[in-house]
């Protein structure tokens, strides 16, 4: 990986704002990603992410922490975080603007315990495919304390694939609609495809069920999206 999303961040942070960032997928055109938007408070947050942190207790685990806005507020409310991410450069602006406890780390090398883990901004996408789910759950059922809980959100972008007249035009030899290659760009810069996976909410319950864990919707969003809860 090129690191261009923390490359993107560094630049923001370091106040050489000019441009965007530029995503797309295999189903999807290009949009732009707003670099403000990685920086927001709590009240530039969506709804489900604003939940997700007000439900936060306990030692908590900020998964993918980004420039670290979610563990920067919690730590503002005197919660006891750590951010991990796996770009450098997030880590460094996470640093930066003060998160205390953040580690370049991806989820599957992380082996302390905690009370909350938050994966937000979509955060079944680090599963990358429908086949790793149960591994990474059981990944995240391993570092969860007694009574610990799982703040997660994603999409059921089902809803991507109709055509006008409302029908579907899945193709079953594709795999799971979710599965989705995500292309990131910034300053004509690509960074190398990565696998992210959209979750519907049946398909998360049901994949938390095999491996012994229970799911929960906590809410709907705005556009198809939801927080669940898992326990």
């Amino acid at each position: 990986m090129k690191d261009i999303f923390g490359k993107a961040l560094l630049d923001y942070q370091s106040g050489n704002y000019s441009v965007d960032l530029i995503t797309s997928t295999n189903i999807s055109d290009e949009d732009v990603l707003p670099l403000p938007y990685l920086f927001r408070g709590f009240s530039e947050m969506p709804k489900l992410e604003q939940k997700a942190l007000q439900l936060a207790e306990g030692r908590v685990l900020d998964v993918g922490c980004g420039s670290g806005s979610h563990a920067l507020w919690l730590q503002d409310k005197g919660q006891n975080v750590k951010a991990i991410d796996n770009s450098e450069g997030a880590i460094i602006v996470a640093k930066q603007r003060g998160v205390s406890n953040v580690e370049l780390k991806p989820l599957l090398e992380e082996t302390e315990s905690f009370d909350t883990i938050l994966l937000l901004m979509n955060g079944t996408g680090i599963f990358q495919e429908l086949s790793e789910v149960a591994s990474y759950l059981k990944h995240l059922k391993s570092l969860l304390n007694p009574d610990g809980q799982i703040l997660i959100d994603s999409s059921d972008i089902s809803y991507m694939y109709e055509d006008d007249d409302g029908g579907m035009w899945l193709d079953l030899n594709q795999g799971y609609p979710g599965e989705l290659d995500y292309f990131l760009s910034y300053k004509g810069e690509k960074e190398v495809t990565m696998k992210w996976l959209y979750l519907d909410f049946e398909t998360l319950k049901t994949a938390c069920l095999t491996v012994g864990l229970k799911c929960e919707k906590v809410m709907d969003g705005e556009h198809f999206d939801y927080l669940a809860r898992i326990f």
